[in-house]
């Protein structure tokens, strides 16, 4: 009876007063990944689809011009990407990473189902182009708050020793969002005739983001905030202004954030958006091999991206930074050269080298953020660096490579850009130091 009374007594407490459960790390990779994958898939359907875009909302005689239209209204958008962060990331870093996240998602959704249900130049004239711009400004706010959330979300959520590799999975997102992007370009390419497609079936693609946006809604908002976000926000931590906090005790690493990422944005849209209309315009491919190469690139990508992460916890950050950036300078030219040459085995080399390259450096760059960065104003730096970068090099990659092109002549051109943004982040590996192993900085 003792024994059975001393018993009852010490389960009393674990009843009264349950130990809070801590969500699990594949809970927290999923709901950043999910999300991701919707976030990516809205912002570069636009930029697959961009030869009928140009058919359908930027009429002209010219059909470069027309192009230059379309890539000019995709670069429109990574200017919203700026204030997008700066809002999310005040959000993120005030109220929750949870609660920016769960906007982020919900307000991409909107903004690409609305071009799915445009009428085009044909109906409204000149006005269609405005509102697919607008949708297009909106779709880069929402971006602009999204994967240094989801970063930020994830390695604050990851033990140190697996920080980087957890981390890595979270860019998986972007490129299998962009892999789904590509893919769906390609079965609308291969389904339909010309003449549907530009009658109606371009619209499935946009609208699709409704079906898939709606389990990334829902996912992320079942997500409990992380550990050190609640510790922050218990203690009275947050920053009444983080912008203004990150720029009076961090701006340095902002800038380091800003010249790192170049090659994975600027590379990033050479290699891929960019790429599936270079592969058509320069390669001689038809649309189908464009997109199934691209496919194929993300596929590696996608692949590469966790072991390269796993290196850089295994080796440390920066011999693996220096590793892809360096090989993706000296590989620029010949691949592009490849991706010229008119055959599909020499399409799918090029291109998947390329992207290999930037998956390397892209695999163990977020979590040099995250760890350079304390815990008031994370989200904030993280949102800022990339999305300046994305804003100068990413956005506009697209139309300064088709520019390149139309001035000088020479189909090799884009090369000398996607190889200029790996030197950026080749010089700024050699600024940072190595944080492997660190505890994430607080306040």
């Amino acid at each position: 009876m003792l024994g059975s009374d001393a018993a009852t007594a010490a389960e009393r407490p674990s009843h009264a007063d349950p130990a809070p459960k801590k969500q699990s790390t594949a809970t927290v990779i999923r709901a950043a990944v999910v999300g991701t994958i919707v976030e990516y898939y809205d912002f570069g359907i636009y930029g697959y689809m961009a030869t009928m875009v140009a058919t359908l909302f930027f009429v002209s005689e010219n059909e470069t011009a027309a192009l230059l239209g379309t890539f000019a209204a995709f670069a429109v958008a990574f200017f919203l990407r700026v204030p997008g962060g700066i809002v999310f990331g005040h959000i993120g870093d005030k109220y929750g990473r949870k609660t920016a996240l769960s906007w982020t998602i919900l307000l991409m959704v909107v903004a690409t189902a609305a071009m799915g249900l445009m009428p085009t130049y044909a109906t409204l004239g000149v006005w269609a182009t405005v509102l697919l711009v607008l949708a297009r400004c909106l779709q880069g706010f929402a971006a602009g708050g999204e994967l240094g959330g989801a970063n930020a979300f994830v390695s604050e959520s990851a033990p140190a020793r697996w920080r980087a590799t957890q981390t890595s999975m979270v860019n998986s997102g972007t490129y299998l969002g962009s892999l789904v992007a590509s893919l769906v370009a390609l079965g609308i390419t291969s389904s339909f005739s010309e003449e549907q497609i530009l009658e109606w079936a371009w619209r499935i693609p946009f609208l699709l983001s409704v079906v898939i946006g709606v389990v990334g809604v829902w996912i992320r908002n079942h997500l409990e905030d992380t550990p050190q976000f609640e510790e922050m926000a218990e203690k009275g931590e947050t920053k009444k202004l983080p912008v203004v906090e990150l720029l009076k005790t961090s701006g340095g690493s902002v800038v380091k954030i800003i010249m790192l990422g170049a090659l994975i944005v600027g590379g990033y849209y050479v290699a891929s958006v960019y790429a599936a209309t270079y592969l058509q315009t320069e390669g001689g491919q038809s649309s189908a091999a464009a997109f199934l190469s691209t496919s194929l690139a993300l596929v590696l990508g996608v692949i590469t991206l966790p072991i390269s992460g796993y290196m850089a916890d295994k080796y440390g950050r920066k011999p693996v930074l220096f590793a892809g950036s360096l090989a993706a300078a000296v590989l620029g030219v010949p691949m592009f050269m490849l991706m010229s040459g008119g055959t599909l085995w020499q399409a799918v080399l090029g291109q998947s080298v390329l992207f290999i390259c930037v998956s390397i450096v892209n695999g163990a760059s977020f979590v040099v953020y995250v760890e350079m960065l304390k815990a008031s104003v994370r989200y904030s730096g993280i949102a800022l660096g990339n999305n300046v970068t994305n804003m100068c090099l990413g956005g506009t990659a697209p139309f300064i490579a088709t520019w390149l092109i139309d001035v000088t002549g020479n189909s090799l051109a884009p090369a000398g850009y996607f190889v200029f943004t790996a030197l950026l982040t080749l010089g700024a590996v050699f600024l940072i130091k190595e944080t492997k192993g660190i505890e994430l900085p607080t306040d």
